[in-house]
């Protein structure tokens, strides 16, 4: 069967950002990954040990291609040493063991942080497709091909409707919760055809690349948390965090999450001086009025300052004083 692993450029988006920013500021940093499943599966997990060993034999067997390093390379915020360095990277099998524990399956990483932290997202994909294999194929791509029918026909009635001030438009993130690749392959290249209006990337490096879609990404928990064992004061881990940013892409990459120790002490360390160079990814859940009048849950919004002032008027219920920031560096007061 053929590996899970298609490229090396198949993981999120910003896996690189950060993997960029950490080895050029804190290249020394040494961690630990577990993969643990937080969900009750159907069968255990145990019995896949042998081949997630294989399918990481793969991997760390793989290297970016020439025409893969060239494409990363004309993304404005990846730097020509980091893509040199890429190009002589192999991930090295000696820092990722497979164990059980019983009916469960242990998976660590541990070793340099700018080594290691590559891993998360192959793992993942690698675990969710070895167990969706055991299942009926035929049945569930019967289901999901109907449920993606009937997505795509809900959007184009949207789309027939009169036309609202702001455009809407949205983006897969689904690369390390997918049932396949061949079946993600098959969601963004349908959705790029048929909801072109509508479908405007993923983040998917390598099916963005492949489908001339923009490759689009966040910020992770682990990014924010490394900075709690990178010597500075623990309260002041936020603000580290964010100015090594603002330091690597200089204003031009503006991503920030909210929810790693909550949203009251991010908002105590996201002033107006980050917030002119931010746009801000909420994940924690907040409370808006749609523009039918209902109420709603959000629980991962992309709050940019160029975004629609409605949203803002809505987010400022929950965050004002971000809220007050973010129309002074976007200029939505009006």
């Amino acid at each position: 069967m053929k590996p899970i692993v298609r490229s090396l450029l198949e993981t999120d988006l910003y896996k690189f950002t950060m993997w960029q920013a950490l080895l050029h500021r804190h290249p020394n940093a040494h961690g630990e990954y577990e993969f643990r499943c937080r969900n009750e599966p159907a069968y255990p997990l145990a019995e896949l040990k042998e081949e997630v060993e294989r399918e990481l034999d793969h991997l760390c067997e793989m290297l970016f291609t020439e025409e893969e390093i060239e494409y990363l390379r004309g993304l404005r915020f990846i730097k020509s040493d980091f893509a040199d360095f890429l190009t002589v990277f192999r991930f090295q099998r000696k820092f990722i063991t497979v164990d059980t524990d019983g009916p469960h399956l242990r998976i660590r990483a541990v070793g340099p942080v700018v080594h290691v932290m590559g891993f998360e997202i192959y793992v993942l994909y690698i675990v969710n497709e070895l167990y969706f294999r055991r299942f009926d194929q035929e049945a569930a791509l019967l289901e999901a091909r109907k449920r993606l029918a009937e997505k795509i026909e809900q959007l184009r009635a949207f789309d027939r409707e009169p036309k609202l001030a702001s455009s809407f438009s949205f983006f897969d993130f689904g690369v390390r919760r997918r049932f396949s690749g061949d079946w993600q392959d098959e969601v963004v290249s349908t959705l790029a055809r048929e909801l072109p209006q509508f479908f405007k990337g993923t983040s998917n490096v390598h099916l963005a690349r492949k489908y001339n879609l923009v490759p689009i990404g966040t910020m992770a928990h682990e990014y924010m948390q490394a900075f709690q064992s990178f010597g500075v004061r623990l309260r002041d881990f936020q603000k580290a965090a964010l100015e090594d940013w603002v330091q690597e892409y200089r204003g031009d990459l503006g991503t920030a999450l909210t929810d790693v120790v909550g949203m009251d002490a991010f908002l105590n360390d996201f002033d107006l001086y980050f917030a002119k160079l931010w746009d801000v990814r909420l994940t924690q859940p907040y409370r808006y009025t749609n523009l039918e009048g209902r109420k709603c849950r959000d629980t991962a919004q992309t709050v940019s300052r160029h975004s629609f002032p409605r949203r803002f008027s809505s987010m400022s219920r929950y965050c004002p004083s971000a809220t007050k920031a973010l129309y002074r560096a976007g200029g939505l007061l009006h």
